[in-house]
């Protein structure tokens, strides 16, 4: 298999540990989880953009976001099958996977800020700092990183080097039985893809990288089918959210400096609910409605990351069953967003974390 050159032209073969922080085999399995737990923050920005949209009033908008929340599902999926793969035990069951909104991205520089917001430029604008590309020249950084393509860059040097160290047979330890695979899904031509070797666990890091930045980070494409636009290839998702932004599709021919020249994205803003940013459930009295129906979705977001944890961990049916989970919290955060606080403002999930025994 031949590996993208993005990172090799990019970064070259220095084998400088100090550049990627991981020089053992419990040190790649340490930012595996990191990455999952990178993969999973971006999920409660997206879904509430998402849900605050009137799907009927801005279909380009949600159609945009749910393939990218889409997306960053298979590449937590992806990235669980890496560190399964090298031997270790995906973690997704664990308060510290959602402390609480404002929060900075996981071990990512104070800059790449995560907030709860309805659709809009405010969210628009993290979305876009969330993922941007890695510029020629920038070094793999395996913590507090400026970008998520470095902090995979600096995975993928690791891994690299560990291979060329200890072998690859020693390196890829992990049982096969626990992979997860398949796909296509809806919104999205990816598939989710065993890894079983060094050439699986490279394309997993290059489909995750190219579809958040950009194939080889000097184009607009992500490589894949636009399953909605069959004429022309899947964008990546930071110009996706470019396309929002400008209000305009990227179409062939069109590259990051020419900008999208494409037909036009319609956004209604009065199609957005006008969602209290950051809600928290001190927001309102214990028993209120509001609280009633944000403590009831809490319950269910958490029962999903548990059955994720369950499929990454010997049990890869519980996959399914935690993509119903995932459309029961759609349907609890949608009946929420219908409800508004006493300033007029939607009521919206909180994203808490429920503990196991705490659990209904």
């Amino acid at each position: 298999m031949s590996f993208s050159p993005m990172l090799q032209d990019t970064f070259g073969t220095s084998d400088d540990v100090s550049t990627t922080g991981i020089a053992t085999l419990e040190d790649l399995r340490r930012h595996l989880q990191w990455a999952i737990e990178v993969e999973h923050s971006t999920l409660p920005p997206y879904l509430t953009a998402l849900y605050s949209l009137d799907p009927e009033r801005n279909a380009d908008a949600a159609q945009l976001i749910g393939g990218v929340f889409v997306e960053e599902m298979i590449h937590l999926a992806l990235v669980a099958n890496l560190l399964n793969a090298v031997g270790g035990q995906p973690r997704l069951d664990a308060p510290h996977l959602l402390p609480g909104h404002p929060r900075t991205m996981p071990h990512a520089d104070p800059s790449i800020q995560l907030a709860l917001l309805p659709f809009g430029q405010e969210a628009l604008g993290m979305f876009l700092r969330l993922e941007q590309p890695a510029h020629a020249g920038d070094r793999a950084e395996d913590d507090n990183y400026e970008t998520i393509g470095q902090f995979y860059d600096a995975i993928e040097k690791g891994l690299r080097r560990l291979c060329a160290d200890l072998g690859e047979d020693k390196v890829f330890t992990g049982d096969p039985a626990r992979q997860v695979a398949g796909g296509p899904f809806a919104h999205t031509a990816g598939r989710l893809s065993p890894v079983t070797d060094l050439d699986s666990a490279l394309a997993v890091l290059e489909e995750i990288v190219e579809q958040g930045e950009g194939a080889a980070r000097a184009e607009v494409w992500d490589g894949d089918a636009d399953l909605f636009h069959p004429e022309t290839k899947a964008v990546s998702h930071y110009y996706r959210f470019q396309e929002l932004a400008l209000g305009r599709r990227y179409q062939q021919g069109d590259t990051p400096d020419s900008g999208p020249t494409g037909e036009a994205v319609g956004v209604d803003l009065a199609g957005v609910r006008p969602l209290r940013p950051n809600p928290r459930l001190d927001d309102h009295p214990e028993g209120s409605a509001i609280r009633t129906a944000q403590e009831a979705f809490n319950q269910t977001y958490c029962k999903m990351l548990h059955q994720l944890e369950q499929a990454f961990n010997g049990k890869p049916a519980m996959l399914g069953m935690s993509v119903g989970t995932m459309y029961a919290a759609k349907g609890q955060a949608q009946s929420l967003m219908a409800m508004q606080d006493d300033d007029g403002l939607a009521a919206g999930p909180t994203f808490d974390y429920v503990a196991p025994e705490d659990r209904i």
